[in-house]
């Protein structure tokens, strides 16, 4: 006798379920996020897990030496991840349609394949239309199997099948199991999938890729125990009409978070820069309301041209954009110059914006916000061998920030001779030269002194 299906609804932010329909989810507080989802009654076939069940071992036995990382061939990359690819790892990789990272993924997979098969899972695109990208962008290798399928069972039967040293799934949205009745793409579609490829990959020590969507608001399409599941979340970022991407690590469970790799991208494919902040300013000019300013992305220090644009305002209310920067930061910033230096905006728009698409959260970029500001207020242009950082506090005062000698390191590379840095990190420089300031009206007379 067939089991009766039973209908339960999931939160698409959180997993949470709940046996009938509610406007607020009481996990996680999200509006109008439940959706229904079938459960029981005559499923399709369940995936058998390969290999060797897992059996209980004593902790003292377990080896506590560290797995040889497999490498990408892409060394920018490789640092993202932690020095590597860890086998049985799962690595989400998110971004916007277009962005490039179907285009990464085959350029990794084409490295990969010197070890060994890579097996590529396609539910959006036919080999023919994959092959044709190989193609131009000169990844046509032999060992990277294309396989055109939507069905994770199948999936798994392929890599008992082939042996692959990787699994590359573009992507996982496209993806169901028999063990759901589900839609593609659905709640709890996303979640078996997931845990079924997760399963693989541990039990097989496999490497398993995973791509998945983003929505308007930037969340990795799907409910959130996605991002729970996987070892890895990585976000690939940019704007398609410009030719930089970034790869920023949100969760690593085998190496630090928030590490950065910095691409171009060509008709050829992606290319590692080598030197990210000679490629970030490369094309300052030395006008008013520039400037240079060092910021620090997981371990790697990167100097990038913060411009501001103060003009006159003819609204009621003045206009306040940021682009790259918290917004909220830019209005705390105006009130802090306002306040401390008696430099008024009450009168003016006040654009902010991030030269090359980077996006910043750190505090240390507050001093060259500032500075850009006042720049282009005064309307007089920041001497070009000058680079910035520090906190600013609501008190005026410049505040230490992390990691000062390796930013000024990074800042004397590329030539820049005069370094404004927080009064308390001076310490810090074990005898590099640079200015301290303790509060922002001392940093206004050494940009200019004249003012």
């Amino acid at each position: 006798m067939a089991k009766r299906e039973t209908t339960v609804f999931s939160c698409t932010d959180c997993g949470a379920q709940t046996p009938k329909w509610v406007g607020r989810c009481p996990e996680c507080g999200a509006w109008n996020t439940f959706v229904a989802e079938e459960r029981g009654g005559d499923r399709g076939r369940t995936a058998a897990i390969p290999g060797a069940a897992a059996k209980p071992v004593p902790l003292t036995q377990v080896s506590s030496e560290d797995t040889p990382r497999i490498t990408s061939g892409l060394p920018h990359f490789d640092r993202v991840m932690g020095g590597g690819i860890v086998p049985g790892a799962v690595v989400l990789i998110a971004g916007e349609p277009g962005i490039g990272k179907s285009t990464l993924l085959l350029q990794t997979a084409d490295r990969l394949a010197t070890n060994g098969k890579v097996l590529y899972v396609s539910g959006e695109e036919s080999p023919a239309q994959i092959a044709l990208r190989a193609g131009r962008l000169g990844t046509l290798n032999p060992n990277v199997l294309l396989y055109a399928e939507t069905s994770v069972e199948r999936v798994i039967d392929q890599v008992v099948e082939t042996k692959p040293v990787a699994l590359i799934v573009d992507s996982i949205q496209t993806a169901h199991s028999g063990a759901n009745n589900g839609a593609a793409g659905s709640v709890g579609q996303v979640r078996d999938a997931a845990g079924l490829f997760m399963a693989t990959a541990k039990r097989l020590a496999l490497p398993v890729f995973l791509i998945g969507h983003i929505t308007k608001d930037g969340t990795i399409a799907g409910p959130k125990t996605l991002e729970h599941i996987v070892d890895t979340v990585l976000y690939f970022e940019g704007d398609r009409l410009q030719n930089h991407r970034l790869i920023r690590a949100f969760k690593n469970r085998f190496g630090p978070v928030n590490e950065v790799a910095i691409y171009r991208m060509h008709d050829d494919g992606l290319e590692e820069v080598a030197n990210p902040s000679a490629a970030l300013i490369g094309q300052r000019s030395s006008s008013p309301g520039s400037a240079i300013a060092v910021t620090l992305e997981g371990t790697r220090p990167l100097l990038v041209e913060v411009q501001a644009l103060v003009s006159t305002s003819h609204f009621a209310t003045p206009r306040r954009i940021a682009m790259g920067v918290d917004s909220n930061r830019l209005s705390i910033l105006l009130a802090v110059l306002e306040k401390r230096t008696g430099e008024s905006f009450l009168t003016h728009d006040v654009y902010v914006n991030v030269a090359g698409g980077l996006e910043l959260d750190e505090p240390a970029i507050d001093l060259g916000i500032v500075a850009a500001l006042v720049s282009s207020k005064r309307n007089f242009a920041i001497d070009p061998s000058i680079a910035v950082f520090g906190e600013v506090g609501l008190l005026g005062e410049i505040r230490g920030v992390s990691q000062a000698e390796l930013r000024v390191r990074e800042a004397r590379t590329l030539g820049f001779e005069r370094l404004i840095v927080p009064q308390p990190n001076l310490k810090d420089l074990r005898g590099l030269r640079a200015d301290g300031a303790g509060s922002i009206e001392q940093v206004l007379t050494r940009l200019h002194p004249a003012g």
